[in-house]
């Protein structure tokens, strides 16, 4: 498999998986019932948890302009290092994010959000620089 694919591959699974400790928390906090149902007022969930919820639903925003961003390069049968470095440096900010925002890390939660960004503004380059 290409590190692009590779990369694509391992970012879409680790934000398909995000949401698993935030509702393990809802359990805790709500109980099964609640969890599970539409209750009025439902009790907050801890403050990571809200936080990684945040966190899931940024990573799921940018999956899309990164997914279209390989694929197009996969279309186009663009690959080289520095995509390739790209697609590992967007994988691993993005797992930096999620945990700095859960963890509430407020610098480092910024700078690997910048640092994923312009892994794709580099990806897009590329493809436009052809």
């Amino acid at each position: 498999m290409q590190p692009e694919l590779l990369y694509l591959t391992l970012a879409a699974a680790f934000t398909g998986l995000l949401w698993v400790p935030y509702i393990l928390d809802r359990l805790a906090v709500r109980g099964i019932a609640d969890a599970v149902g539409y209750p009025e007022h439902p009790k907050p969930q801890s403050p990571w948890a809200q936080r990684l919820m945040k966190a899931h639903a940024n990573a799921v925003e940018n999956l899309v302009v990164f997914a279209t961003l390989v694929l197009a390069a996969q279309a186009l049968g663009v690959s080289n290092g520095v995509i390739a470095s790209a697609c590992m440096i967007y994988f691993w900010a993005r797992v930096v994010h999620a945990l700095a925002y859960t963890f509430a890390v407020p610098w480092v939660r910024t700078l690997s959000f910048a640092v994923a960004f312009f892994a794709q503004a580099v990806i897009a380059w590329q493809l436009l620089g052809r």
